[in-house]
């Protein structure tokens, strides 16, 4: 069994980007940049009002003394001609600034009639100019090689005002669940041993979230020829191929033996960690295949710790990026571990982490209680409430 740390290292040394492509910027809402988004112009490209109000020349204005309304700026309709000294414009938020004014004084402030404008005594000290650049200049690196285009990153992206962006090639990815006993959720109660299929599902969720495309998703039974057969297909059209279930060591565990055909080389075997020591991971006709346990927490645990890693590394991420491990406080006391690292289901409440109560691999209603994974090292004490841990968001 190899160390959950050498493995992820392993995953970081050999998986590469599959590769860039430009796309419109309004398809690349959650892919990664490639390359640099740098502004093409200063924003605000000139002075504008933060508020509704009037804009003024600050000191050639006094409260309580009229001003004559000369016109109006609007947001993309500004006022052309220059302020002198008495004058005013009536401005909206985000509209330029007149040339020659300097300050805008709020609405509130103000008592209208007709062309005159009066401002009361408190209308200070607020000028409500956003100055030229104030957000960024020409040239300022809006994002960086290696950002998830988030709702956030995609506001920066477009102020950089490029109609298109490069952005790594997502990996398609295919997952296959084995085994007799699995059926199609609103089937399975249909028959007495069965089970309804609930991991490739949750997987596939993840898959997504992490930028990647599922191409297929298939149910399989435990039958080795036809699972080759699958196992051929699926390789044919993904980048990443996931198989759970069969990962153990019984007579009827065939999912290694499925990929043997295809030229299946591991690069590791089992990982030293509960739940989910069963996981593995390999190469096979150039592509990669991640076999996760059966059991619905074990998959989900060694997903979001070894597939989340390799869809970052595919699409040029680092791990750190998505294994971004936190001290946190912990709410209750954990006992000691054994000779395996353990990764304990828990969730955030007001007073730090509490570990949820159901931490068996075949639990599923237990995976909504837990966002997030303390890491407990092997033959580790016991941990006290109060005391921090190393966790990471589930």
């Amino acid at each position: 069994m190899i160390p959950f740390d050498e493995a992820i290292g392993l995953i970081n040394d050999q998986a590469t980007t599959l590769g860039e492509e430009v796309v419109p910027l309004e398809r690349a809402a959650g892919r990664v940049l490639t390359r640099a988004l740098d502004a093409r112009r200063d924003a605000p490209f000139s002075a504008v009002a933060a508020m509704d109000g009037y804009a003024v020349i600050d000191s050639a204005t006094r409260p309580g003394e009229a001003l004559r309304v000369i016109g109006q700026s609007a947001a993309g309709t500004g006022f052309t001609d220059a302020l002198k000294p008495g004058d005013a414009v009536r401005i909206f938020t985000g509209a330029p600034m007149p040339q020659g004014s300097d300050r805008c004084i709020m609405q509130e402030y103000a008592e209208r009639n007709g062309d005159l404008v009066v401002f009361k005594e408190d209308y200070g000290p607020g000028w409500h100019v956003r100055p030229p650049g104030s957000d960024f200049r020409k040239g300022d690196r809006l994002v960086s090689p290696g950002t998830r285009l988030g709702a956030r990153a995609m506001v920066a992206a477009a102020a950089a005002d490029l109609a298109t962006v490069s952005v790594s090639v997502q990996p398609r990815v295919a997952i296959i669940g084995t085994g007799d006993e699995l059926m199609v959720p609103g089937t399975a109660y249909t028959r007495a041993d069965a089970i309804a299929e609930s991991v490739t599902y949750g997987v596939a969720a993840m898959a997504a979230a992490s930028g990647a495309e599922v191409v297929e998703r298939a149910l399989a039974s435990d039958d080795l020829p036809a699972l080759e057969d699958l196992a051929g297909t699926m390789l044919s059209c993904a980048d990443v191929v996931i198989v759970t279930g069969g990962a153990s060591v019984g007579e009827r565990d065939f999912a290694k033996p499925m990929f043997a055909p295809h030229g299946l080389e591991l690069v590791f075997a089992k990982a030293a960690i509960k739940p989910g020591k069963p996981v593995w991971l390999g190469r096979a006709k150039g592509k990669w295949v991640l076999g996760l346990p059966g059991n619905p927490t074990s998959a989900m645990v060694t997903a979001r710790l070894f597939l989340m890693p390799l869809l970052a590394r595919l699409q040029g991420q680092s791990i750190a990026e998505v294994n971004c491990w936190r001290k946190m406080v912990l709410a209750e006391e954990l006992p000691t571990t054994g000779g395996r690292e353990t990764f304990i289901r828990a969730s955030w409440e007001k007073d730090g982490l509490v570990p949820v109560t159901n931490q068996d691999s075949g639990a599923q209603r237990a995976l909504m209680q837990a966002d997030w994974l303390i890491r407990r090292l092997p033959n580790a004490p016991v941990c006290r409430a109060g005391e921090h841990v190393s966790a990471l968001a589930f």
